[in-house]
């Protein structure tokens, strides 16, 4: 896939860190034919002018949290101080400006089945709606492709970490508490520096992480913007389903190339789905020509992305 700004050796080392976010640059460097000199300082170069960051991601599903997809409709001038607080909650991921900044999406994590913290959110009183949806079941095991698609099926087989099998979910220590933030700020950051800012032991770091990934409490994440790999156009899909037909339609939309997330969700729409497109047209496109022949799709309704506030990990 070309990229607008990306070269190719970028996007391979990219797609290199998606697959394993704290691979050490030497088997990244061998596994892409360059010296290990190389991928640190285009890793470096990313990192610094802000293109990219390796994020740790701490999975609901294996630490008993539900997730909660909350739509904030606002006075435009509130909208980007908002999305700012929202941000800097630590229950708080994916915190999107939608709608040319009229409103803010975002998504609530919440221990075991309680409800979405919205009481302050309401009395706000530039805030003109609120809504809370469900996540009930993510359906996509995969990232968009337009940033996993620079390496071939040996190289992703070479970089790819061993994929956990437990399902349970797993009790959060001490210890849990303070690295997951500290790695949601850096998923690289060096063993060192993690035990100084938890205040354990470099061996004990170094253990626990490892069985967090092990356990699939942890997973890492490339955070990158779509345009810069020539995608300008990203757009909330709600769908209201047939619901006979809502696991089948999951599916297949996780399957498009334009996908970014699909899941289902409660509410008057039972699934969400982000696509991302080069622009507008080819977005019309995929509304009229893939969405549109999709039997049991009663209903769409379209919200174009403005800007992210954060993604995974707090913001900068």
């Amino acid at each position: 896939m070309d990229s607008a700004t990306l070269d190719v050796l970028d996007l391979r080392l990219l797609h290199a860190l998606q697959l394993d976010g704290r691979a050490a640059f030497s088997r990244i460097a061998d596994v892409l034919g360059v010296s290990d000199r190389t991928v640190a300082r285009r890793f470096s170069r990313l990192r610094g002018t802000g293109i990219a960051r390796v994020a740790g991601v701490t999975s609901s599903h294996r630490v008993g949290h539900a997730e909660w997809l909350v739509r904030l409709r606002a006075l435009p001038p509130a909208v980007a101080p908002l999305a700012h607080a929202l941000a800097r909650r630590p229950d708080t991921a994916w915190v999107t400006v939608a709608s040319s900044g009229t409103e803010v999406i975002c998504i609530f994590r919440v221990a075991g089945e309680g409800p979405a913290p919205l009481g302050a959110l309401g009395r706000l009183p530039q805030v003109t709606q609120v809504d809370a949806q469900r996540l009930l079941r993510p359906v996509m095991s995969h990232r968009w492709i337009g940033r996993t698609s620079a390496l071939s099926d040996e190289q992703i087989t070479a970089l790819r970490p061993a994929v956990t099998t437990e399902n349970a979910p797993v009790a959060l220590t001490d210890l849990d508490h303070r690295l997951l933030p500290a790695l949601a700020a850096d998923g690289r950051a060096a063993y060192p520096e993690l035990a100084r800012h938890v205040g354990w032991s470099e061996s004990a770091v170094r253990r626990r992480l490892d069985e967090l990934r092990r356990s699939g409490v942890l997973q890492f994440d490339v955070e990158v913007d779509s345009g810069l790999f020539g995608f300008f156009v990203q757009c909330l899909l709600w769908l209201t389903v047939v619901p006979a037909r809502l696991d089948g339609i999951a599916r297949t939309l996780a399957g498009d190339p334009e996908a970014a997330f699909v899941g289902s969700t409660t509410g008057p729409h039972n699934l969400i789905a982000i696509a991302v497109c080069r622009d507008a047209g080819a977005l019309h496109t995929y509304l009229t020509d893939r969405i549109g022949s999709l039997e049991g799709v009663d209903r769409v309704e379209t919200v174009m992305i403005t800007s992210y506030t954060k993604r995974a990990a707090p913001a900068m």
